[in-house]
């Protein structure tokens, strides 16, 4: 008896799989050698409140994040063609914050409907200025320290951008899709998208810099795997 329930629970897992799904995995990499970044010490060292928290060691842009083996962080892949099927309303919120007057991380991924939670760790105050091309703008003063601001997009959009017009070296960007299969690429340029439907898509992976790539990709109810290599020019 035991035996039969133990194979039955085995059978209905697996066809839970076929039918659900399964996890597409990559690894993002760069070839070559990216551009030198750009200080933030002509712009910082003026600001009181951020010349003391660096201590003239200022930061740089983020734009190029590649670890010691051309690992690229920071790449948008998503699948094409999908639509119609968020589950942002029910998604868990996002967070991203300011902190040593930048924002971090610098690059975000949602749903349409989803919350977005920005914080002000400083203990200074930001201004919130997104500059959509899709979704309505918005602008909110933050005071350091205060009440978190929440947001939630409804149209699809890659890299809306935010900014600080009190900081103009402060940016990040947020990729709003109307479905879940997306994911960023790691520190380590690895990245997951869970629970694919079996079936042919488009795979679609895009940096900020470099551009997008695609690839023709197949994936059956034990997964699937891509990776992708970037080319600096």
């Amino acid at each position: 008896m035991k035996k039969s329930l133990l194979l039955l629970a085995l059978g209905i897992f697996a066809m839970g799989r076929i039918a659900g799904a399964g996890d597409l995995t990559g690894t993002i990499s760069l070839k070559g050698t990216p551009p030198a970044e750009a200080s933030f010490a002509s712009k910082m060292q003026d600001d009181p409140n951020c010349s003391v928290l660096y201590a003239g060691k200022y930061p740089t842009t983020r734009f190029y994040v590649v670890g010691a083996n051309g690992e690229l962080a920071d790449v948008v892949v998503s699948l094409q063609g999908i639509s119609g099927k968020s589950t942002g309303a029910s998604a868990a919120p996002v967070t991203m914050d300011q902190k040593g007057a930048l924002y971090v991380p610098q690059m975000v991924a949602i749903q349409t409907g989803q919350k977005l939670i920005v914080k002000n760790s400083d203990t200074f105050i930001h201004n919130v200025h997104t500059t959509p091309t899709a979704n309505p703008e918005s602008n909110q003063v933050q005071m350091g320290g205060g009440a978190d601001l929440t947001y939630t997009f409804d149209k699809p959009e890659m890299f809306l951008k935010f900014k600080c017009d009190v900081h103009p070296w402060m940016f990040a960007w947020v990729s709003v899709f109307d479905h879940p299969y997306f994911a960023l690429s790691g520190p380590d340029g690895k990245f997951t998208i869970k629970n694919v439907p079996p079936g042919k898509y488009t795979l679609a992976a895009t940096h900020r810099k470099l551009g997008t790539q695609t690839a023709e990709i197949e994936v059956k109810d034990d997964g699937a795997a891509q990776n992708f290599t970037f080319e600096v020019k």
